[in-house]
């Protein structure tokens, strides 16, 4: 594989460029969840400039194929997101996003602009390897229910079945060149909670005539906590937080109902759906022994990420065959939740972190925020370090 190694650096190295212009033009014109259909037509344009032919799948999503000789051998599976988010941009860069309100702060331009400079590698390449790529750019990943959970059930994981999937997401906490790892468990699941506690409402001077919601309430966000502290094991991580109380009252007005909203996180299917029966039933039964009640709704978001320990020790040591050892770092726990997931309750799965941080330059902003931008040196670590990993994996 070192023959092979090298032409990929090289290669990389040449369409390093051109997947930076990939990268701006993508960046300058994001497309909220599932309605990527510019971006869609963007990428399938670009796939077919390399002789590569895609299909949609799940509306504005694309699956092709990259087959070598001998293509029923094997087939390994490249993943890439297209959306963007409900954010007003505000970097002022000459690639700035052009679409009012709407911006790729999540990095997934370099993800889709690193699939397609890992596929024009890899068909050009074609000719030196066995088995097949499948190249998924998935629609939807940071909208319910997940673009991934529509692709899987119009069959991106059929007609080749794929032994393994790899993606990678931007991580802006680790520099441009480097990247991460975690074999096992890596991210959490993410599920929505909606409570509206009822009472009754009245004047604030006169509490014995009102059943106070906002009392219950309060209550309720403390008590729930005990789920995670005295319900949950130990050694399964999870978090319970509130983030909106909305209570339409005044200093001196106590309202009908207080409407409560929160995330669940866990890396544990059973304890997940365990613990969903938990705090429905506290809750139901704290609010009734206060003199109210409360409706209480709970949606199933992404399911936890796990990264399959065999491949993702495989494309760790690939990494490190590609960039030096010094440039590949262990990944601790993450509570944040990626519809990856998906993928990886299904087939072996390795989802790592590509570096994009430069401090020298100011790049330190998070994802998700109006300031995020990567160091695009980036993007020569990307797209190389992809094809390798995939071509290493048929080889496996």
């Amino acid at each position: 594989m070192a023959q092979i190694l090298q032409k990929i650096q090289q290669l990389a190295h040449t369409y390093a460029s051109g997947t930076v212009q990939l990268r701006r033009h993508l960046h300058a014109h994001p497309e909220l969840s599932f309605e990527e259909h510019n971006t869609a037509a963007y990428v399938k344009q670009a796939l077919e400039s390399y002789g590569i032919q895609a299909v949609s799948m799940a509306g504005t999503g694309l699956v092709a194929l990259i087959e070598g000789k001998n293509p029923e051998k094997k087939t390994i599976a490249l993943r890439a997101d297209l959306d963007a988010l409900p954010i007003t941009e505000a970097n002022e860069v000459t690639y700035k996003s052009k679409n009012e309100g709407v911006m790729h702060a999540c990095g997934h331009d370099v993800h889709t602009a690193s699939l397609l400079g890992a596929a024009r590698i890899l068909q050009e390449l074609r000719h030196e390897f066995e088995g097949s790529i499948k190249l998924v750019f998935q629609p939807g990943e940071e909208k319910f229910p997940g673009g991934a959970s529509l692709m899987i059930k119009e069959g991106v994981l059929q007609q080749p079945a794929p032994a393994g999937i790899i993606g990678q997401h931007v991580f802006p906490l680790l520099p441009a060149g480097k990247v991460g790892f975690r074999a096992g468990m890596y991210m959490a699941s993410a599920d929505e909670i909606y409570i509206t506690v009822k009472g009754k409402g009245g004047h604030a001077a006169m509490p014995e005539a009102n059943i106070d919601p906002v009392l219950m309430a309060s209550h309720l966000i403390v008590a729930l906590q005990q789920i995670v502290s005295r319900r949950a094991s130990p050694k399964v991580p999870t978090v319970l937080s509130f983030g909106k109380v909305e209570a339409k009252g005044a200093t001196n007005v106590i309202p009908d109902e207080v409407k409560l909203e929160g995330t669940f996180r866990t890396m544990d299917e059973a304890w997940r759906k365990e613990a969903h029966q938990k705090i429905r039933k506290l809750a139901e039964g704290l609010c009734e022994s206060m003199g109210g009640h409360c409706d209480i709704d709970i949606k199933y978001g992404y399911p936890y990420l796990k990264n399959d320990p065999a491949l993702t020790e495989r494309a760790r040591a690939a990494a490190v065959a590609y960039l030096g050892a010094e440039n590949v770092v262990d990944l601790e726990l993450w509570m944040g939740a990626e519809d990856f997931a998906y993928y990886s309750q299904q087939v072996p799965a390795c989802f790592y972190r590509l570096g994009t941080r430069n401090e020298a330059r100011g790049i330190t902003s998070g994802v998700h925020t109006p300031t995020f931008d990567i160091d695009e040196a980036a993007l020569e670590t990307s797209i190389g370090l992809m094809a390798f990993v995939a071509l290493q994996e048929l080889a496996e």
